[in-house]
């Protein structure tokens, strides 16, 4: 097989494995807000002052407020107050943890 055709058929399966990781982790998100997914978490990005959500896992989370380290968000209709540091709160068989609040966006964990 000629090299060229060789790299052609590494990238396509490449990135056939990625669109099915991200299928298989079941993520999505809303402009403002951004996803990392694995099979059984997911790191949820939230631009603070947008109204933005994330699909993960078939549960929609979103960002309610937030304030110094503290941020109040909606999983799964159900809302939570989570603080920096923080154990996880479960919420419909899904574990929810604050990773970091900043000036520009909050950073929100999901697991399985």
């Amino acid at each position: 097989m000629a090299p060229g055709i060789r790299t052609r058929k590494t990238l396509g399966l490449l990135a056939g494995l990625a669109l099915g990781a991200a299928l298989l982790a079941g993520c999505s998100s809303s402009e403002g807000a951004s996803t990392n997914c694995g099979l059984d978490a997911c790191t949820v990005t939230f631009d603070r002052g947008v109204e933005a959500q994330a699909n993960i896992f078939g549960v929609e989370a979103r960002l309610v407020g937030a304030q110094d380290d503290q941020v109040t968000i909606e999983v799964g209709g159900e809302q939570l107050s989570l603080t920096v540091g923080e154990q996880a709160t479960d919420v419909g068989g899904l574990a929810v943890t604050l990773d970091s609040v900043t000036d520009s966006e909050v950073k929100v964990r999901i697991s399985r």
